[in-house]
């Protein structure tokens, strides 16, 4: 991640200036380059990161439909299935995914106001949300869902949604870009579901689950989240507004940005370009890392994600990544390091907790200043994040 950051800010950005100079203070400037054109690198790089990752793992997703299906044969041939082996009927599976395309369509109908291009999105949906969700899905289950690659086939899904509707409505479109958003919308959902199922469901079966009780489960929490998160959203957005720089929402902005470019031409096709040409260097860097059985490896979506990613949410990346190696470097013992984790995954959660908290009395009163103003702490949040940096080191290295 740190990687793409440095591609963006220390290599792209300079070389852009260099050539075409550029206006006001210099901070300002680098800051209005990179939003307007550098971060499309990453634009590239996701969508051929995206599209590798499908193609990686395209035997491996063949060979688990061919093991569905056989499960399938065999019980009607009246073999016993071992209890542990025993998944959700996949005939059940395909119905409900048929009946739930049925309020998908009218969605996209309610946007788009054809029926056509409804139905056709509907398809381009089922049939990137299958291929992408089984990637997603894949890689949780051999690596674990921190490499689930969400937001490389999202914003792959958007792009080729975009192009097509583009060729279906033309350009200056006003509800095309809406349209391809909320396909990609449904393909992110699919693939962060499917990642995390099936990281819940390698964990039943190192515990002895049984997988099609835990698919039943997996239903009720899926629907039982869709209950909650659409309030938890509005409250954030009722008092932070996504897409503001208290609620930046890096990836989402990415993908709207991607979504109007397509649609009024303004998308920079040749930084798009060079980021898919960059992602293609990576990738056969990394083979090459697999070939000789290095430790050492360039994951193609890491970089994509540092480099459309804001520097300030980089660089903690980095310092995280650096704690845990010191950690390792350390001797301290694999339980130290899942402490770290544990700590660290607590901090994660208490801040999102926090910010929904905070955000409840100004979504409840409307009142964006009830938060008293407390003057002469400017320099109380470094020291809290140099004590935090400093706590971390000492869990993750102490023997």
């Amino acid at each position: 991640v740190v990687a793409g950051g440095l591609i963006s800010w220390g290599i792209a950005i300079p070389i852009y200036t260099a050539l075409y100079g550029f206006e006001g203070e210099p901070m300002d400037a680098a800051w209005n380059i990179w939003n307007s054109k550098i971060r499309y690198l990453g634009v590239g790089a996701m969508v051929v990161g995206g599209i590798w990752s499908l193609i990686k793992l395209f035997k491996p997703l063949v060979a688990g439909i061919q093991a569905s299906l056989e499960a399938v044969r065999q019980k009607d041939r009246g073999n016993d299935i071992p209890r542990e082996e025993k998944d959700f009927p996949i005939n059940y599976v395909g119905m409900a995914l048929v009946g739930l395309l049925i309020p998908v369509f009218f969605l996209y109908l309610g946007i788009i106001k054809s029926v056509g291009i409804a139905a056709i999105l509907a398809i381009v949906m089922m049939i990137f949300g299958f291929l992408f969700s089984a990637v997603a899905a894949y890689m949780a289950g051999v690596v674990g869902s921190s490499n689930n690659p969400i937001s490389g086939v999202t914003i792959a899904t958007i792009l080729f949604s975009s192009l097509l509707l583009l060729a279906l409505l033309g350009t200056g479109s006003e509800v095309g870009a809406a349209g391809a958003i909320m396909v990609g919308a449904v393909v992110c959902c699919a693939a962060a579901i499917g990642g995390d199922n099936l990281q819940d469901l390698k964990t039943g079966y190192i515990l002895g689950a049984t997988p099609w009780k835990q698919q039943i489960m997996q239903v009720v929490g899926t629907l039982s989240a869709a209950v909650v998160l659409g309030l938890v959203l509005d409250i954030l957005h009722s008092a932070y507004v996504i897409g503001s720089p208290t609620l930046s929402a890096p990836q989402a902005t990415l993908m709207k940005s991607v979504a109007d470019g397509v649609f009024s031409g303004n998308l920079p096709w040749g930084f798009v370009s060079i980021g898919a040409v960059i992602a293609v260097i990576l990738i056969l860097m990394d083979l090459r890392q697999e070939k000789i059985g290095s430790d050492f490896r360039i994951p193609v979506l890491a970089v994509a994600v540092g480099i459309y990613l804001p520097i300030e949410l980089t660089v903690p990346i980095f310092i995280g990544g650096m704690i845990n190696h010191f950690g390792k470097k350390s001797g301290a013992g694999e339980a130290r390091e899942k402490k770290g984790l544990l700590l660290a995954s607590g901090l994660i959660t208490g801040e999102a907790l926090m910010g929904i908290l905070v955000a409840l009395p100004i979504f409840l009163t409307g009142n964006k200043d009830w938060w008293p103003s407390i003057h002469g702490f400017s320099l109380l949040g470094p020291i809290v994040f140099i004590s935090v940096i400093g706590w971390l080191y000492k869990v993750v290295t102490k023997k």
